[in-house]
């Protein structure tokens, strides 16, 4: 009994020659390599941006909505301590008139809490791929370099 012997495989094949060295190659060749060089670090670099930008985006979304839950719960807890000082207030003044007092002490920490809020947002930058614009400037610095010598 003999096994039977492997059919070679049919269809389009890559060329697995090495480009010319440097020194070698012609003019022609050598744009040609430099024409697929820079398409394939473009292509890398906005595949960098990419991956950047999508981990950076599910850390974001995964960040608000823990904030946003623990938003939730404090405000419950303050709407309890805020009834607590109304109520407590009640014992030496009216009920309206506490819960007044309460209320404009309630707008005022809102009023500074909103200014310190919109200060912080102003010195925030924008989500940018910084690891991929640093590479690409390193790149294009190299490039310059080369394309002096």
């Amino acid at each position: 009994m003999t096994a039977p012997t492997p059919q070679p495989t049919t269809g389009a094949t890559r060329a697995t020659d090495h480009p010319p060295a440097s020194e070698n190659a012609s003019t022609g060749q050598l744009i040609g390599q430099l024409t697929e060089q820079i398409s394939r670090l473009v292509r890398d670099e906005a595949r960098l941006a990419q991956a950047e930008m999508t981990q950076k985006a599910k850390k974001l979304g995964i960040g608000a909505g823990l904030f946003g839950g623990a938003g939730l719960f404090a405000f419950f807890g303050l709407a309890v301590l805020i009834t607590t000082a109304i109520l407590a207030l009640a014992l030496v003044l009216p009920a309206w008139l506490a819960a007044l007092i309460v209320a404009v002490v309630l707008f005022a920490v809102a009023g500074v809490l909103a200014l310190v809020g919109k200060k912080d947002v102003q010195k925030g930058s924008p989500p940018i791929p910084t690891e991929a614009i640093s590479s690409v400037k390193t790149d294009i610095s190299t490039v310059k370099e080369s394309a002096r010598r």
